[in-house]
């Protein structure tokens, strides 16, 4: 006969404590003071005892579990925050499941429905277009819930937390024009993505204020080998940019690739900023010159949002903006004899920006 699961009774006995204190530590309904916290706690490891989360639900009516929803978990960008998520959420003794909408509405639709079925406590959720999921909007009114790092561009009725996308793309293009690049070429995921037109914008936006000049933009999509393909085809049949600007860690794989398939050197002649700073980018032959996401904000934020909505705040909803930096290493260069025109800066203009995307033909 196998060995007898250690129970709640059980653990209480051990620390010498009640069985509604056990129960406090483990849900978090009401306060504990840190030593009974850490008795229970030490008790519970030795007995190796396990929340049983199923008979939990059941007594509260509500799982004490938090969905998380990203685009795609073969991208490091949304593995990474999912992680760092994971960990906050497990510090305040949350479980989470997380789900891939595979950048597709349909799959975004089934996967937030089986997620509901939980009961969960609430969703962060990262949407896979610029509309509010309609099956949310069902939902925003009792259960609490975070949009992160893609933001409706009209504003949300939940609270959201991305970067400032604009102002990314100005930093990545006046590090290129400071450098003497005129001929700049931008590597998008896909325009449909209000984050990745607002970081386009912000670099034609500067770059037309100092140098009269835009980007050529390319939509790779955010599959790394077909993007690859693309732009390699798109390389060998224009003539080439001295600089390329990767708006995803995902388009800076495809534009590392498609450069080395074409034996392009990096920074020479061709100088290469990526976005997302990983260790792999300094860990090359030539450290890539980065746009840098702050991940580690942007999880403890969207947790911080989320966390203080299941606890009952019922404040309007708050828009949290965080600022990236750029990480300069070797793969950008001053070009040997910058173009005659002027890179002095002038007013930048705001506001829409038309956009010359090249799709592979």
């Amino acid at each position: 006969m196998g060995r007898k699961r250690p129970t709640i009774k059980d653990v209480a006995a051990r620390a010498g404590v009640s069985i509604a204190t056990v129960s406090n530590v483990f849900s978090g309904n009401k306060p504990v003071n840190a030593d009974l916290q850490e008795r229970v706690r030490k008790a519970a490891r030795e007995l190796a005892y396990e929340v049983d989360r199923a008979a939990s639900q059941l007594r509260s009516g509500q799982a004490k579990v938090v969905g998380v929803l990203v685009p795609d978990l073969d991208d490091v960008f949304f593995t990474s925050l999912v992680s760092q998520i994971e960990v906050l959420a497990q510090a305040d003794g949350y479980d989470i499941i997380v789900a891939s909408s595979r950048d597709d509405v349909g799959i975004q639709h089934s996967r937030l429905r089986a997620m509901l079925a939980w009961r969960p406590s609430g969703l962060i959720v990262v949407p896979c277009s610029d509309a509010v999921p309609p099956v949310l909007a069902e939902e925003v009114a009792r259960l609490p819930i975070v949009f992160a790092d893609r933001v409706p561009p009209q504003g949300s009725v939940v609270d959201t937390v991305a970067i400032d996308n604009r102002d990314a793309g100005s930093i990545a293009a006046r590090h290129l024009i400071t450098l003497g690049h005129r001929d700049v070429l931008v590597a998008a995921s896909h325009l449909s993505i209000s984050p990745i037109r607002e970081r386009i914008a912000g670099a034609a936006d500067l770059m037309r204020a100092t140098v009269q000049r835009e980007p050529t933009v390319i939509e790779l999509g955010s599959n790394a080998e077909r993007g690859a393909e693309i732009l390699r085809h798109w390389l060998e049949r224009h003539e080439r940019p001295t600089a390329v600007i990767g708006l995803t860690n995902v388009t800076t794989l495809s534009a590392l690739s498609a450069l080395a398939q074409l034996r392009i050197d990096i920074p020479d002649p061709v100088s290469v900023i990526g976005f997302d700073d990983y260790p792999w980018m300094s860990a090359r032959r030539t450290g890539l010159t980065a746009i840098r996401q702050p991940i580690g904000d942007m999880a403890a934020a969207a947790w911080e949002r989320l966390r203080l909505r299941m606890a009952g705040e019922a404040e309007p909803p708050r828009a949290i903006v965080l600022g990236t930096s750029l990480q300069v290493r070797d793969s950008t260069m001053t070009l040997r004899a910058p173009p005659a025109e002027s890179a002095a800066p002038a007013p930048v203009r705001r506001g829409p920006v038309k956009l010359r995307a090249v799709k592979d033909s």
